[in-house]
């Protein structure tokens, strides 16, 4: 069953995304790749679960985010989504990264 609450966020994200230019491709280093990896599964774990099939967080597997697209999944990680415990990591990686991070769960 589609998780409701994310409806609207996403939603908001999209459209923000339709008027946003396309990035340019990302330039993560092996050693960046790698430290971000670690922080998927350590940072990213501590509420979605260390195997990513959900925990306070909803499941962010492959298959769970199936239907996600990497631009609006990359701005949630920016940005978090507002009243739920979803933090905003912006002050943290760059957008770059956030793609980054995107690809990697969508194609894990």
């Amino acid at each position: 069953m589609p998780d409701v609450r994310m409806a609207a966020p996403v939603a908001l994200v999209a459209a923000m995304l339709a008027l946003a230019p396309a990035p340019a491709p990302a330039d993560i280093t092996a050693g960046r790749a790698a430290e971000l990896e670690h922080m998927v599964t350590q940072d990213c774990g501590s509420c979605h679960g260390l195997t990513r099939k959900g925990g306070l967080g909803r499941p962010i597997t492959a298959e769970a985010l199936a239907e996600a697209d990497l631009e609006t999944l990359a701005l949630i990680i920016l940005d978090g989504v507002p009243g739920t415990a979803m933090p905003p990591w912006r002050p943290l990686i760059t957008e770059e990264e956030a793609r980054w991070i995107a690809g990697y769960l969508l194609k894990d």
